[in-house]
């Protein structure tokens, strides 16, 4: 598709709304946005109506525009394929936990060690070194905390 994004491609590696919604609106402007999933699949996969079973609304209102594909990243094989897919990537966006991307070796600092001119975008509910840091988070949880409250 042209757009304004044409000839950009991002690696998403986002899942359930926020990372999957910003994704797929820079799709929507012509950016080649590759999902990439683990084989159980993202949870929008199966919240709300489906005419065919893993395929819910939800998912394929937030993943249209994109291309997929699985990768299981607990695996040798999994994150090589990853590292070829970055080496062609204009940015990758991720929303995990940074000690889980860390721990599968695709931190910040190694990504843009291996693609220097790569746009690394993370999503994860608290910022990095807060009292927080590393919590999994979702909008309602965090809006629920004490912390969040006047």
């Amino acid at each position: 598709m042209a757009g304004p994004l044409s000839g950009v491609r991002i690696l998403d590696l986002t899942s359930v709304v926020a990372g999957p919604f910003a994704t797929q609106m820079l799709g929507d402007m012509g950016a080649d946005v590759i999902k990439i999933e683990a084989p159980e699949g993202d949870v929008p996969r199966h919240t709300g109506p489906a005419r065919s079973a893993g395929m819910a609304a939800l998912f394929m209102g937030l993943n249209r525009s994109k291309r997929s594909v699985v990768l299981d990243l607990k695996q040798r094989s999994a994150r090589d394929a990853l590292w070829r897919l970055i080496a062609g990537a204009d940015v990758i966006v991720h929303s995990m936990r940074p000690q889980k991307i860390e721990n599968l070796g695709f931190g910040h600092a190694a990504v843009c060690a291996q693609s220097p001119r790569i746009v690394y975008a993370a999503l994860h509910g608290y910022r990095s070194g807060g009292p927080y840091s590393g919590q999994p988070a979702y909008d309602d949880v965090i809006q629920g905390h004490p912390a969040s409250r006047p």
